[in-house]
Protein backbone atom coordinates (compact mmCIF):
# COMPACT_ATOMS: atom_id res chain seq x y z
CA UNK A 1 0.00 0.00 0.00
CA UNK A 2 3.16 2.09 0.95
CA UNK A 3 4.74 1.46 -2.33
CA UNK A 4 1.36 2.38 -4.51
CA UNK A 5 0.82 5.79 -2.81
CA UNK A 6 4.31 6.67 -3.06
CA UNK A 7 4.07 5.93 -6.60
CA UNK A 8 0.30 7.92 -7.03
CA UNK A 9 2.32 10.67 -5.25
CA UNK A 10 5.37 10.64 -8.04
CA UNK A 11 2.60 10.13 -10.94
CA UNK A 12 0.50 13.13 -9.71
CA UNK A 13 3.52 15.58 -9.23
CA UNK A 14 4.84 15.01 -12.27
CA UNK A 15 1.75 15.14 -13.81
CA UNK A 16 1.15 18.25 -12.45
CA UNK A 17 4.31 19.58 -13.11
CA UNK A 18 3.86 19.45 -16.29
CA UNK A 19 0.70 21.38 -16.56
CA UNK A 20 2.28 24.34 -14.76
CA UNK A 21 5.10 24.06 -16.65
CA UNK A 22 2.65 24.88 -20.07
CA UNK A 23 1.01 27.67 -18.17
CA UNK A 24 1.90 31.25 -19.40
CA UNK A 25 1.82 34.44 -17.43
CA UNK A 26 -0.79 37.04 -19.02
CA UNK A 27 -2.27 40.12 -18.50
CA UNK A 28 -5.98 40.52 -18.44
CA UNK A 29 -6.67 42.73 -20.64
CA UNK A 30 -4.52 40.98 -23.33
CA UNK A 31 -5.89 37.90 -23.84
CA UNK A 32 -8.96 37.47 -26.05
CA UNK A 33 -11.91 35.40 -25.44
CA UNK A 34 -11.40 32.44 -28.02
CA UNK A 35 -8.27 32.16 -25.51
CA UNK A 36 -9.80 32.46 -22.54
CA UNK A 37 -12.33 29.71 -23.53
CA UNK A 38 -9.37 27.48 -24.23
CA UNK A 39 -7.85 28.00 -20.97
CA UNK A 40 -11.75 27.12 -19.49
CA UNK A 41 -11.65 23.96 -21.36
CA UNK A 42 -7.68 22.82 -20.56
CA UNK A 43 -8.59 23.04 -16.86
CA UNK A 44 -11.30 21.05 -16.83
CA UNK A 45 -9.85 18.02 -19.05
CA UNK A 46 -6.18 18.47 -16.47
CA UNK A 47 -7.76 19.22 -13.50
CA UNK A 48 -10.95 16.75 -12.96
CA UNK A 49 -9.35 14.41 -10.71
CA UNK A 50 -8.18 16.82 -8.27
CA UNK A 51 -11.51 18.39 -8.02
CA UNK A 52 -12.59 15.11 -7.36
CA UNK A 53 -10.43 14.52 -4.55
CA UNK A 54 -10.89 17.85 -2.86
CA UNK A 55 -14.52 18.16 -3.41
CA UNK A 56 -16.34 15.42 -3.10
CA UNK A 57 -14.14 13.17 -0.77
CA UNK A 58 -16.39 10.85 1.66
CA UNK A 59 -15.22 12.91 4.58
CA UNK A 60 -16.54 16.25 3.51
CA UNK A 61 -19.82 16.26 4.39
CA UNK A 62 -19.24 14.60 8.13
CA UNK A 63 -16.17 17.22 8.42
CA UNK A 64 -18.94 20.20 7.71
CA UNK A 65 -17.34 21.07 4.29
CA UNK A 66 -19.94 21.50 1.70
CA UNK A 67 -20.04 19.08 -1.24
CA UNK A 68 -21.20 19.09 -4.57
CA UNK A 69 -25.00 18.47 -3.35
CA UNK A 70 -24.83 21.21 -1.33
CA UNK A 71 -25.75 25.04 -1.59
CA UNK A 72 -26.85 26.36 -4.85
CA UNK A 73 -23.80 24.23 -6.71
CA UNK A 74 -26.21 21.76 -7.98
CA UNK A 75 -27.85 24.20 -10.21
CA UNK A 76 -24.60 25.47 -11.13
CA UNK A 77 -22.61 24.83 -14.23
CA UNK A 78 -20.14 21.11 -14.19
CA UNK A 79 -17.33 24.21 -14.97
CA UNK A 80 -18.36 25.83 -12.06
CA UNK A 81 -18.77 22.82 -9.20
CA UNK A 82 -15.74 21.68 -10.17
CA UNK A 83 -13.71 24.95 -10.29
CA UNK A 84 -15.20 25.70 -7.11
CA UNK A 85 -14.51 23.01 -5.19
CA UNK A 86 -10.76 22.88 -6.58
CA UNK A 87 -10.14 26.16 -5.70
CA UNK A 88 -12.10 27.41 -2.40
CA UNK A 89 -8.86 25.57 -0.01
CA UNK A 90 -6.12 27.20 -2.22
CA UNK A 91 -8.34 30.97 -2.32
CA UNK A 92 -8.68 30.87 1.58
CA UNK A 93 -4.80 30.22 2.09
CA UNK A 94 -4.16 32.81 0.07
CA UNK A 95 -5.88 34.94 1.95
CA UNK A 96 -4.15 33.77 5.24
CA UNK A 97 -1.13 34.56 3.36
CA UNK A 98 -2.51 37.56 2.53
CA UNK A 99 -2.75 38.95 5.81
CA UNK A 100 -0.25 36.71 8.13
CA UNK A 101 2.40 37.12 5.73
CA UNK A 102 2.29 39.80 2.90
CA UNK A 103 0.86 42.41 5.68
CA UNK A 104 3.89 42.40 7.97
CA UNK A 105 6.34 42.38 4.54
CA UNK A 106 4.38 45.79 3.45
CA UNK A 107 4.76 47.43 7.07
CA UNK A 108 8.65 46.42 7.37
CA UNK A 109 10.94 48.21 4.50
CA UNK A 110 13.53 45.43 5.22
CA UNK A 111 11.06 42.48 4.01
CA UNK A 112 10.72 44.60 0.99
CA UNK A 113 13.08 42.39 -1.32
CA UNK A 114 11.10 39.26 -0.70
CA UNK A 115 7.94 41.28 -1.78
CA UNK A 116 9.73 41.95 -5.00
CA UNK A 117 10.40 37.87 -5.55
CA UNK A 118 6.54 37.75 -5.32
CA UNK A 119 5.79 39.45 -8.19
CA UNK A 120 8.55 38.07 -10.42
CA UNK A 121 7.96 36.18 -13.30
CA UNK A 122 10.20 33.07 -13.73
CA UNK A 123 11.78 33.21 -18.06
CA UNK A 124 13.80 30.22 -17.42
CA UNK A 125 14.23 28.47 -20.66
CA UNK A 126 12.30 30.27 -22.41
CA UNK A 127 9.24 29.29 -20.84
CA UNK A 128 7.54 31.83 -18.76
CA UNK A 129 6.19 30.90 -15.33
CA UNK A 130 3.34 33.49 -13.45
CA UNK A 131 4.49 35.15 -10.26
CA UNK A 132 3.74 33.68 -6.94
CA UNK A 133 0.64 36.22 -6.79
CA UNK A 134 -0.48 35.46 -10.21
CA UNK A 135 -0.18 32.01 -9.36
CA UNK A 136 -2.08 32.28 -6.05
CA UNK A 137 -4.83 34.79 -6.51
CA UNK A 138 -5.15 35.82 -9.87
CA UNK A 139 -5.12 32.59 -11.84
CA UNK A 140 -7.52 31.15 -9.79
CA UNK A 141 -9.99 33.88 -10.21
CA UNK A 142 -9.89 33.73 -13.14
CA UNK A 143 -10.94 29.95 -13.96
CA UNK A 144 -13.28 30.44 -11.21
CA UNK A 145 -15.05 33.66 -13.20
CA UNK A 146 -14.54 31.92 -16.37
CA UNK A 147 -16.80 28.41 -15.16
CA UNK A 148 -19.80 30.69 -13.99
CA UNK A 149 -22.46 32.30 -15.62
CA UNK A 150 -22.06 35.91 -17.11
CA UNK A 151 -24.72 37.30 -14.56
CA UNK A 152 -21.90 36.48 -11.94
CA UNK A 153 -18.36 36.41 -13.56
CA UNK A 154 -19.01 39.86 -14.95
CA UNK A 155 -18.74 41.27 -10.96
CA UNK A 156 -15.86 38.57 -10.32
CA UNK A 157 -13.93 39.87 -13.30
CA UNK A 158 -14.42 43.37 -11.79
CA UNK A 159 -13.17 42.65 -8.73
CA UNK A 160 -10.02 40.66 -10.40
CA UNK A 161 -9.12 43.45 -12.10
CA UNK A 162 -9.43 45.56 -8.58
CA UNK A 163 -7.30 43.11 -7.22
CA UNK A 164 -4.87 43.42 -9.65
CA UNK A 165 -4.56 46.91 -10.00
CA UNK A 166 -3.69 47.07 -6.39
CA UNK A 167 -1.22 44.31 -6.52
CA UNK A 168 0.75 46.45 -9.31
CA UNK A 169 0.48 49.20 -6.70
CA UNK A 170 1.91 47.35 -4.03
CA UNK A 171 5.07 45.94 -7.08
CA UNK A 172 5.40 49.88 -7.65
CA UNK A 173 6.06 51.35 -4.46
CA UNK A 174 7.96 48.24 -3.21
CA UNK A 175 10.44 47.65 -6.36
CA UNK A 176 13.73 48.21 -5.77
CA UNK A 177 14.48 48.20 -2.22
CA UNK A 178 16.06 45.96 -0.52
CA UNK A 179 17.42 45.16 3.03
CA UNK A 180 20.93 44.77 1.65
CA UNK A 181 20.93 48.13 -0.38
CA UNK A 182 20.05 50.39 2.08
CA UNK A 183 17.87 53.82 0.10
CA UNK A 184 15.78 56.24 1.14
CA UNK A 185 12.18 55.28 0.80
CA UNK A 186 10.32 58.62 0.70
CA UNK A 187 7.34 58.21 2.66
CA UNK A 188 4.25 58.52 -0.36
CA UNK A 189 6.05 54.89 -1.47
CA UNK A 190 5.22 53.68 2.61
CA UNK A 191 1.99 55.14 2.05
CA UNK A 192 1.06 53.67 -1.41
CA UNK A 193 2.53 50.46 -0.70
CA UNK A 194 -0.25 49.72 2.51
CA UNK A 195 -2.86 51.58 0.70
CA UNK A 196 -2.36 49.07 -1.99
CA UNK A 197 -2.59 46.40 0.34
CA UNK A 198 -5.67 47.34 1.70
CA UNK A 199 -6.82 47.92 -1.79
CA UNK A 200 -6.37 44.54 -2.67
CA UNK A 201 -8.36 43.09 0.68
CA UNK A 202 -11.36 44.89 -0.68
CA UNK A 203 -11.31 43.42 -4.26
CA UNK A 204 -10.17 39.61 -2.66
CA UNK A 205 -13.52 40.48 -0.11
CA UNK A 206 -15.44 40.82 -2.83
CA UNK A 207 -14.51 38.29 -4.73
CA UNK A 208 -15.17 36.29 -1.33
CA UNK A 209 -18.49 37.93 -1.27
CA UNK A 210 -19.94 37.23 -4.88
CA UNK A 211 -18.34 33.66 -5.09
CA UNK A 212 -19.85 32.80 -1.69
CA UNK A 213 -22.93 34.24 -2.92
CA UNK A 214 -23.32 32.55 -6.31
CA UNK A 215 -22.26 29.12 -4.63
CA UNK A 216 -25.13 29.56 -1.43
CA UNK A 217 -22.63 28.87 0.96
CA UNK A 218 -20.22 30.99 3.38
CA UNK A 219 -17.45 29.05 3.11
CA UNK A 220 -14.58 31.69 2.25
CA UNK A 221 -13.80 33.88 5.10
CA UNK A 222 -13.07 37.64 4.00
CA UNK A 223 -10.48 39.82 5.54
CA UNK A 224 -11.01 42.15 7.81
CA UNK A 225 -8.84 45.81 7.71
CA UNK A 226 -5.69 46.34 9.68
CA UNK A 227 -5.68 46.96 13.42
CA UNK A 228 -5.66 45.82 16.60
CA UNK A 229 -8.74 43.41 16.42
CA UNK A 230 -8.02 42.20 12.55
CA UNK A 231 -6.91 38.57 13.39
CA UNK A 232 -9.99 37.84 15.89
CA UNK A 233 -12.42 39.45 13.54
CA UNK A 234 -10.85 36.88 10.87
CA UNK A 235 -11.30 34.00 12.90
CA UNK A 236 -8.49 32.20 11.55
CA UNK A 237 -4.98 31.29 13.12
CA UNK A 238 -1.60 32.35 12.45
CA UNK A 239 -0.45 29.94 14.19
CA UNK A 240 -1.40 27.35 12.05
CA UNK A 241 -0.42 28.88 9.02
CA UNK A 242 2.73 29.07 9.46
CA UNK A 243 2.73 25.96 10.30
CA UNK A 244 1.50 24.98 7.11
CA UNK A 245 3.87 26.85 5.18
CA UNK A 246 6.81 25.03 6.91
CA UNK A 247 5.36 22.14 6.13
CA UNK A 248 5.01 22.89 2.46
CA UNK A 249 8.26 23.99 2.21
CA UNK A 250 9.96 20.74 3.71
CA UNK A 251 8.24 18.66 0.92
CA UNK A 252 8.96 21.25 -1.38
CA UNK A 253 12.55 20.91 -0.63
CA UNK A 254 12.16 17.13 -1.04
CA UNK A 255 10.93 17.66 -4.54
CA UNK A 256 13.31 19.87 -5.83
CA UNK A 257 12.62 23.22 -8.06
CA UNK A 258 11.62 21.27 -10.63
CA UNK A 259 8.49 20.36 -8.38
CA UNK A 260 7.93 22.62 -6.56
CA UNK A 261 4.98 24.39 -7.98
CA UNK A 262 3.14 21.00 -8.09
CA UNK A 263 3.32 20.67 -4.37
CA UNK A 264 0.35 22.83 -3.86
CA UNK A 265 -2.37 21.16 -5.97
CA UNK A 266 -0.81 18.22 -4.51
CA UNK A 267 -0.88 19.30 -1.18
CA UNK A 268 -4.67 20.12 -1.19
CA UNK A 269 -5.89 16.23 -2.67
CA UNK A 270 -4.30 15.28 0.50
CA UNK A 271 -1.44 12.67 -1.06
CA UNK A 272 0.69 14.43 0.99
CA UNK A 273 -0.52 14.15 4.49
CA UNK A 274 1.89 10.80 6.03
CA UNK A 275 4.93 11.40 3.87
CA UNK A 276 5.44 15.49 4.98
CA UNK A 277 3.02 16.01 7.53
CA UNK A 278 0.66 17.88 5.93
CA UNK A 279 -2.53 18.66 8.03
CA UNK A 280 -6.32 17.60 6.73
CA UNK A 281 -6.45 20.40 4.39
CA UNK A 282 -10.67 20.11 4.59
CA UNK A 283 -10.07 20.91 8.50
CA UNK A 284 -7.76 23.43 8.05
CA UNK A 285 -10.01 25.06 5.27
CA UNK A 286 -12.89 25.30 7.99
CA UNK A 287 -10.61 25.73 10.77
CA UNK A 288 -11.50 29.02 13.50
CA UNK A 289 -8.53 30.53 15.23
CA UNK A 290 -7.37 28.50 18.05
Amino acid sequence: MNTFRSFLCLSLVVGTAFGFQNSQSFSSSSRIPTELQMERRDFVATSAAFALLTGVSPSASAAGIATASDGNLPDLPNEAVRAYLQYRVQLQISADSYVFSLQDKVGDIDEWGEIGQLFQVNNNRGQGQPSKIERDFVNPMRVLLLSFPPDVSEDMRDAQFKFERAANKISKATAGYRRDLPVDIPASSINDAKAGWDEGRIALNEFFVLLNKAVGLDELTPIPPAGPNQQKEYGRSARRYNELQKKVKLCQNRGGPALSQAWGQLMVSGYLQDSCGIPDMEEYFRQKKS
